[in-house]
């Protein structure tokens, strides 16, 4: 089958180690399942995987990906949860000490087929395109668990959402939108800025800029360059929840403020199966769908993931194997 996959790691060139070519099918041990994928789409987590973090020499060759909707071996339409957790863990799989996503340990999505655990399939609702679907389970999963089940956002408060155009950030403004929520979104980039309102964002303000009032809770996927403004930007009680640091991970915090206001602070993981399937629901009911910024030939995936390392990307890129 045709693959896209890490040959080998590189910090300073992540892209040198991308590899597209055939590599075996899938063979489907007891209890897992094949998948004839239909669309996948990339993620941030899939640079990082070239780059070697969360992904060791020793498993290379590597299908990447973590996203999936195709047709299982019943003929059923799917949606894959990536997350794969022990086969004894109850519970919370964000939370298992073993779990990994798919491209870690198991061969991940961006080819034409792909072997998951049964548990991990969930019916895609017939609403919902293979390409708006393969767009839930890595981004908008992350958005909603981090809004519904971190922050318990609800309806009438006030979020900020730092930076706009990825994945995870148009996912949150439309997600918490719908929800109810009053949305503030920060922005270095005009034309970006400007599409968020058309996404359902309130108002949009510089990086950086002083607020009207204080927010209810702060969703933070910068890291660094935004942490400072990200806490003084919270009413006393509030949330922020971070769920990545695209600009570094080392920020310094002024804990007399976190202790004095009562912040929270709450990290973020994807999310659990069921939260999963409770957002394919909540798209269905609501129709509320994914920002698919291109959509591409599997073929053609280094071109994707050269948009996606330089930013060039509003809502997320979906590949399809050829033939789906």
């Amino acid at each position: 089958m045709f693959a896209v996959y890490a040959e080998r790691l590189d910090d300073d060139d992540p892209l040198g180690g991308l590899a597209l070519g055939e590599r075996p099918d899938p063979v489907a041990p007891e209890g897992w399942a094949v998948v004839d994928v239909r669309a996948s789409s990339l993620n941030h987590h899939d640079i990082w995987s070239l780059r070697g973090v969360g992904l060791d020499a020793e498993r290379l060759p590597m299908i990447l990906g973590c996203d999936a909707a195709g047709v299982d071996e019943d003929g059923n339409e799917v949606v894959v949860h990536a997350v794969i957790s022990d086969p004894d863990w109850t519970g919370d799989e964000t939370l298992d000490p073993r779990r990994s996503l798919l491209s870690e340990r198991y061969q991940g999505t961006l080819a034409e087929k792909v072997t998951v655990p049964r548990r991990n399939l969930l019916p895609k609702p017939a609403s919902l395109t293979f390409e708006e679907a393969t767009c839930l389970p890595t981004a908008w999963l992350t958005a909603y668990r981090m809004l519904f089940g971190q922050a318990c956002v609800t309806p009438g408060q006030t979020i900020l959402v730092q930076g706009a155009g990825g994945g995870v950030a148009t996912a949150l403004i439309r997600l918490a939108s719908a929800a109810g929520v009053r949305v503030w979104v920060t922005s270095r980039d005009p034309g970006k800025a400007a599409r968020t309102l058309e996404l359902g964002a309130d108002q949009v303000f510089e990086s950086g800029a002083r607020l009207p009032e204080r927010v209810d809770a702060v969703m933070e996927t910068v890291g660094v360059a935004t942490w400072q403004h990200s806490l003084r930007s919270l009413r006393p009680g509030g949330a922020v929840v971070i769920c990545g640091a695209t600009s570094g991970p080392l920020a310094e915090t002024e804990l007399n403020r976190v202790f004095f206001l009562q912040l929270r602070i709450l990290g973020s993981t994807m999310g659990t199966r069921d939260e999963l399937a409770r957002l394919l629901s909540f798209c269905d009911r609501t129709g509320v769908r994914p920002i698919v910024d291109r959509t591409m030939p599997l073929e053609d995936c280094r071109d994707g993931f050269a948009a996606l390392e330089h930013g060039d990307v509003f809502g997320k890129i979906v590949v399809t194997p050829s033939g789906s």
